[in-house]
């Protein structure tokens, strides 16, 4: 399962911007994920709550948004529906994809000291 590489990556990437931040622990973490990208988001959840004893996510919920794929003309950004040849109908061009195959850190909630 690769989903256990992505968690330490995300994991390191996390605990990095926490101490960017001086964080004391991250309370939720928010990230990303698309149709395309190979991961599979119950997979990531179980490698997540697996991988964070010991971290400054011990305590953290992981958040899972998943991005639907589109597709768009190359030439024109016509948007292709979904279902449709990925060439564009006005003008003939190859559909290039726009979102879907991402797997983003989104967003970080972090618990910092009282100044």
């Amino acid at each position: 399962m690769h989903e256990y590489s992505i968690v330490s990556s995300l994991l390191a990437t996390a605990e990095a911007k926490a101490r960017e931040h001086a964080a004391t622990s991250i309370r939720r973490v928010a990230v990303r994920i698309g149709e395309l990208s190979g991961v599979e988001p119950d997979l990531l959840i179980s490698a997540f709550e697996l991988a964070r004893e010991g971290t400054l996510c011990s305590e953290a919920s992981l958040e899972v948004e998943r991005v639907p794929v589109s597709w768009a003309c190359r030439r024109c950004a016509r948007p292709i529906a979904p279902g449709e040849i990925l060439r564009c109908p006005d003008c003939g061009s190859p559909a290039k994809l726009v979102s879907g195959d991402e797997i983003l850190l989104a967003q970080l909630e972090l618990e910092v000291a009282d100044v």
